[in-house]
């Protein structure tokens, strides 16, 4: 016996079950309800949901120029920083009536190039960008784009555009002062490839500052690219070795590399906060009871993710509004790992 076949409801059945014109449930799909009789109304309401209608979103999108999509490029799902400002870019795109369409760029500058282009393809309103990276190409494909977008963590030297993120050189200065505070001699600053990402070099820029402000602290920094257990325990190593009998720290530059120097800490049988101090940029939900409690910089994510469909809305509504930058401050929350 052949499946019984579902016929999907037009507008045109809503009308006759409502007993009225199309026209009468356009106004009410479009939010014009209060021009109909609160008979008619409740008709309408009525065959809607007998029918289970549901409007076509891409005719509707054509007609009305606007298609309720807002395309989010992440640079990596797997970093909890990403992870929480998507959940906030998500609670108020739907709070504003909107829907993400989420991509992945795995860390990689040319499939962000390929997302932008795709979801251009796809009609959605605006772009909500947190880049892995930002070199010529991805200059070029923004520079050529005629979707509005908001940066999110990243800068563009002589680029002005829409940015959200942290203060990085004010919440770095007060990670950096902290570990000197607390009589730490000796600094360990490690980080993911710097080239192309502000964010990692503002961090960076700023340690060599305090450096260059504290020079009886013995600093040192080291990029390294993910995963690479094997090098991150050899500097764990060399600089225990090079900095014995001394106060040293270590300092994670994001929340990545914080998991993965914290398992490498732990293959040596460092404790933190009795062997070595330990920071991290990024308060992960585990932070507080790994250990002793692993001090980190908070950023507020979810704000940040709040700003950045705000003003993508904003410039939706008004395409000459001047780009702004918008920067949060981050939190300092100490915990035993700094309190040697």
């Amino acid at each position: 016996m052949a499946p019984k076949s579902t016929k999907v409801a037009t507008i045109k059945d809503v009308a006759a079950k409502a007993q009225t014109g199309k026209t009468s449930i356009s106004r009410y799909l479009n939010g014009e309800s209060h021009l109909l009789s609160d008979n008619l109304r409740q008709r309408i309401e009525a065959a809607i949901l007998e029918l289970n209608y549901r409007p076509n979103q891409m005719a509707r999108s054509l007609k009305h120029g606007r298609t309720g999509l807002i395309g989010l490029i992440i640079a990596d799902i797997g970093n909890p920083f990403s992870v929480e400002v998507l959940k906030g870019v998500e609670a108020e795109s739907i709070k504003q009536g909107f829907m993400t369409v989420v991509c992945n760029a795995n860390n990689s500058i040319e499939l962000e190039c390929q997302f932008i282009q795709l979801l251009k393809g796809y009609r959605v309103d605006g772009l909500i960008i947190n880049s892995a990276g930002v070199n010529e190409q991805f200059i070029d494909v923004l520079q050529s784009t005629t979707l509005p977008f908001v940066l999110l963590d990243r800068k563009i030297d002589n680029f002005p555009c829409d940015m959200v993120g942290l203060d990085n050189p004010a919440s770095a200065n007060m990670a950096f002062n902290h570990l000197i505070e607390q009589g730490f001699e000796a600094i360990c600053f490690v980080t993911e490839p710097i080239v192309y990402n502000s964010a990692r070099e503002e961090r960076l820029q700023t340690f060599q500052q305090v450096l260059a402000n504290n020079p009886q602290i013995k600093g040192i920094f080291h990029e390294i690219s993910l995963p690479a257990p094997e090098s991150l325990s050899a500097i764990i190593t060399e600089f225990c070795a090079n900095h014995r009998g001394m106060r040293k720290a270590i300092v994670a530059a994001n929340g990545v590399l914080t998991l993965q120097i914290a398992y490498a800490l732990n293959q040596q049988g460092l404790h933190w906060g009795a062997d070595i101090g330990f920071l991290s940029f990024d308060n992960l939900e585990w932070a507080s009871f790994a250990g002793q409690g692993i001090t980190s910089i908070s950023q507020p994510t979810a704000l940040m993710g709040h700003k950045a469909v705000e003003c993508l809305l904003e410039k939706l509504e008004n395409p000459e509004k001047p780009p702004a930058q918008h920067l949060f401050n981050g939190e300092l929350i100490v915990r035993n790992s700094t309190t040697l």
